[in-house]
């Protein structure tokens, strides 16, 4: 593993727990889907974060499987779903970790 894919990885993990510590306080909340991103929108410094990580996670969405299929990448429709079960900090990362292993894997063949 080089240096970058290390990186990518331990963003994954930082991206996984920074996110849930935040998302298991709202269920302890009782918050639902509505209200949790609602809550995204209260002022405008959450409603500029909340709308630049929308868009950001959407190019990823539309960008992810078509680089997915470029490089053959099986089962890249887990980091679609992992986007909504755990966070897009932790798929985006994780995705690039294993496109990096690929892009390894092909350099030493």
């Amino acid at each position: 593993m080089n240096a970058k894919a290390a990186v990518y990885a331990a963003l994954a993990i930082v991206g996984a727990i920074w996110t849930w510590y935040f998302n298991l306080q709202a269920m302890n909340a009782e918050l639902g889907a509505g209200a949790f991103f609602t809550m995204g929108f209260v002022n405008p410094v959450s409603s500029s974060l909340t709308a630049d990580l929308t868009v950001a996670c959407l190019a990823f969405l539309a960008w992810m499987p078509f680089e997915a299929r470029r490089l053959q990448m099986r089962n890249w429709w887990i980091y679609l779903v992992l986007t909504f079960l755990i966070a897009f900090a932790c798929s985006f990362p994780l995705f690039l970790f294993m496109r990096e292993r690929k892009l390894l894997s092909q350099e030493s063949i």
